[in-house]
């Protein structure tokens, strides 16, 4: 099975620039997004590209909000936390199906000046006793909004202190979730530097000067059943690119 990680930095702004063709040559039989930035009636898939979707999105219009489309359908899917001060702004969906529990995640950005840093740890608490709540293998994808390791960013001066990077962050990333967790990427590929992200306004791309803040990570028993994890960063139309894991699952 072949399943498809992409902040899309807006819905219905990658639409216009091909996201269903992009989609349709990844041909992923799971697609999550996160960054959507859409109500449910401004979100239309082609139904013969993803005829399953599932959408969550933020109270406030425009802002934040994820998605899964999938081939076949969720057993049962469940949307947000289940903890109303964490769940106003779309952030998390969770897809169960036959062998596995799909979570995909938005994690809040702690912002400059770290001015939601404390927003940003209750939520990465909360996240992981949910994940780690799920009574199947887990997958966890999406934009986690942190890089692990001086590998994971092009130049670690330029995180030092700022979000993403910080060291309360990634304290509070390892100490929650990669006990019980695999961050897949890394695992297959120990020494490997390759972004996810990289920023508009410094033009970062055309130097890939980038950031890892995309991942899969996974249930430790799930490990041996996994295949690939490739970034496709030679895909554009967000700032960030897809991610892809190829694993051998059934819905």
């Amino acid at each position: 099975m072949k399943l498809l990680t992409w902040n899309l930095n807006g819905y219905r702004a990658i639409q216009k620039k091909g996201l269903e063709q992009i989609l349709s040559l990844i041909d992923a039989q799971i697609a999550c997004f996160q960054e959507t930035k859409a109500q449910p009636d401004q979100i239309e898939m082609d139904e013969y590209l993803y005829p399953y979707t599932y959408i969550n999105s933020a109270m406030k219009k425009g802002y934040s909000g994820t998605m899964i489309a999938s081939l076949e359908p969720a057993q049962r899917v469940v949307y947000g936390l289940g903890i109303e001060e964490l769940d106003q702004e779309g952030r998390v969906i969770t897809a169960y199906f036959k062998d596995f529990a799909l979570v995909t995640v938005y994690t809040p950005n702690s912002q400059n000046g770290l001015k939601r840093l404390d927003f940003r740890q209750k939520w990465d608490e909360a996240f992981a006793a949910y994940c780690k709540s799920i009574d199947r293998p887990v997958l966890i994808c999406g934009d986690m909004n942190i890089a692990r390791t001086p590998l994971d960013i092009w130049d670690e001066k330029d995180g030092i202190g700022a979000a993403g990077y910080s060291m309360e962050e990634r304290s509070s990333f390892e100490n929650n979730l990669m006990d019980d967790f695999v961050d897949l990427f890394r695992e297959l590929y120990p020494e490997k530097r390759q972004y996810s992200w990289w920023n508009y306004k410094t033009r970062g791309r055309d130097r890939n000067e980038g950031w890892r803040i995309d991942y899969w990570l996974a249930s430790k028993e799930l490990l041996p059943k996994v295949r690939s994890v490739q970034i496709l960063d030679d895909v554009f139309g967000s700032d960030h690119c897809p991610v892809v894991l190829d694993i051998d699952l059934e819905f």
